[in-house]
C-alpha cells in the first residue's frame, strides 16, 4: 500500500490545477457548487483507507471553493427578483418631476396624447350635445388607459377616443405578426419586453351622408434586459370611410393632411397616401376600406431623428380637427332615406371585416396578455349588416363608391 500523502500536498496540487485551468471552475463550479463538494468528497473517500484526515481536508477545500460560487449565484438571483421594472421607474419619474423636453420620449408621448384626447373629446361633445363615458383603467404589469365612448348620441351612433399605455411582454404570436413590418424583431424568440403608447379613435356618425373616420398615432419601444431602449419607432395615420362619397370632402381631408406632411418632408404625403391605400385594403373583397388618407409605420432613426419624427407626429394629430369636423358639420343633418341607411349598414359590415381579419393593431391588441378587449373592439360600429350576394345598382351613387374603392384616385 502506498504511503498516504499529507493534506498540504493535495492542497498544493489542487491549487496548481485551479491556477492552470480556471475555465474548468468557471464552467462547472459556478453552476453546481454543491455538486463540486459531493464529487471531491467522494473522490477522497475512494483514496483514503483508515484515515479521515485526507477526506476532511478535501471536503473543507471543496466547501471553501463552493461558498463563493453559491454566494454569487444567490446574489444574481436576488438581484433579478429585486430589479425595478421600467414601469416602476417611469412612475417614480412622474412623481418626482414634471414631464419636460428632457424626459424620456415614452413619457413625452404619453403626456401629448392625453392632452390631445381631452381636446378632441371636448370638441366632439360640443358637436353632439352628449357627454362621453370615461373609463380609466390600469394594467397589472404597468400602464393603463383612458377609454372615452359615446353611444346613441345625436350625431354619433358610436364614437371612441382611446388612450392606451402599455408596459409588458410581447408573446410569440404578436412578435411573428409584427415581424413583417419590423425586421429588427426576431420572430423566433418566445417573448420580448416592450412599451407602447397611442391614441386611437373611430367615429361612426348616424347619418349615412357623414363619413366614418379613423385615427391612430402611436409610439413603440422595445427594451434591453437592463431597461434601456433597444429599438423605437412611431406609427400612425388617419383615413376617411364614407358610405356616400362627396368628392369635395375627400379633397379637403387629403389636403389638410398634405399640409401637415409638407411642413416636415414633401415626400411624406405621396408616400403615406399610397401606403394608406395599400394597408386599408380588404383583400378578400378586392377593394379599399375607404377613400384613404395617410398611413405609416416603423418611422425610426433610419427615417429621421427622434425629435423630428415626434414633431411630425404632433402636427399630424393636431390636424385631425380641421381635417374632419368641417366635413361632419356639413353632412350630419342632411336628409336620408331607409335605402341609404341600409347601404351604410352594408358598408359598415365591410369595415368590420377589415378590422377583424386584416388589421394588425387589432391583432396585436388581442394577442397581448392582459389587454382590455372592450377598448380594442370599440372601433367596431354599433350596428352593421351583411346581405348575401348584395350588389349595388349600375350607375348608382353606391356603385360609384365601389368603383372608387377598387381603383383609388389621387385626390390632389
Amino acid at each position: 500500500m502506498a504511503p498516504m500523502s499529507s493534506p498540504s500536498r493535495y492542497l498544493s496540487r489542487m491549487s496548481a490545477t485551479v491556477r492552470s485551468r480556471p475555465w474548468t471552475l468557471t464552467r462547472k463550479f459556478q453552476h453546481a457548487p454543491l455538486d463540486l463538494c459531493r464529487r471531491m468528497s467522494s473522490c477522497s473517500r475512494k483514496n483514503t483507507q483508515g484515515s479521515g484526515s485526507k477526506s476532511a481536508w478535501m471536503t473543507l477545500f471543496a466547501v471553501a471553493l463552493g461558498v463563493p460560487f453559491a454566494f454569487q449565484f444567490n446574489s444574481r438571483l436576488s438581484a433579478n427578483l429585486d430589479a425595478t421594472t421600467l414601469a416602476e421607474k417611469d412612475a417614480q419619474k412622474k412623481r418626482e418631476a414634471a414631464i419636460t423636453d428632457e424626459s424620456p420620449m415614452r413619457l413625452r408621448m404619453e403626456k401629448f396624447i392625453k392632452e390631445q384626447q381631452q381636446i378632441i373629446v371636448g370638441e366632439l361633445e360640443k358637436l353632439d350635445g352628449h357627454k362621453f363615458r370615461k373609463d380609466e383603467w390600469e394594467r397589472k404589469n404597468g400602464g393603463g388607459g383612458i377609454t372615452c365612448v359615446l353611444q346613441d348620441g345625436d350625431v354619433f351612433e358610436k364614437a371612441g377616443v382611446n388612450i392606451s399605455v402599455v408596459y409588458g411582454t410581447l408573446p410569440k404570436p404578436a412578435i411573428q405578426k409584427m415581424h413583417a413590418n419590423h425586421k429588427m424583431l426576431d420572430p423566433n424568440v418566445e417573448s420580448l419586453d416592450f412599451f407602447a403608447a397611442g391614441l386611437s379613435m373611430v367615429l361612426h356618425p348616424k347619418n349615412p351622408m357623414a363619413p366614418t373616420v379613423h385615427l391612430n398615432y402611436r409610439y413603440f419601444e422595445t427594451a434591453n434586459p437592463d431597461g434601456s431602449s433597444q429599438a423605437w419607432w412611431f406609427g400612425g395615420g388617419s383615413d376617411l370611410t364614407p358610405a356616400y362619397l362627396f368628392d369635395e370632402d375627400a379633397i379637403h381631408f387629403h389636403n389638410t393632411l398634405k399640409d401637415a406632411c409638407d411642413c416636415h418632408d414633401k415626400s411624406y404625403y405621396p408616400r403615406f397616401k399610397k401606403w394608406c391605400d395599400e394597408y386599408f385594403y380588404n383583400k378578400h373583397r378586392e377593394e379599399c376600406r375607404g377613400v384613404g388618407g395617410i398611413f405609416f409605420d416603423d418611422l425610426d432613426e433610419a427615417e429621421s431623428d427622434q425629435e423630428k419624427t415626434f414633431a411630425f407626429i404632433q402636427d399630424c394629430l393636431k390636424a385631425f380637427i380641421p381635417s374632419y369636423l368641417p366635413i361632419l358639420e356639413k353632412r350630419k343633418d342632411m336628409p336620408f332615406n331607409e335605402k341609404e341607411k341600409e347601404w351604410q349598414q352594408i358598408r359598415r359590415g365591410k369595415y368590420v371585416e377589415f378590422n377583424l381579419v386584416h388589421d394588425r393593431g387589432t391583432s396585436f391588441g388581442l394577442n397581448t396578455p392582459g389587454s382590455r378587449v372592450e377598448s380594442i373592439l370599440v372601433s367596431l360600429p354599433l350596428t352593421a349588416s351583411w346581405k348575401y350576394m348584395h350588389e349595388p345598382e349600375l350607375g348608382s351613387r353606391e356603385q360609384r363608391l365601389v368603383d372608387i374603392l377598387k381603383n383609388p384616385p389621387d385626390w390632389l
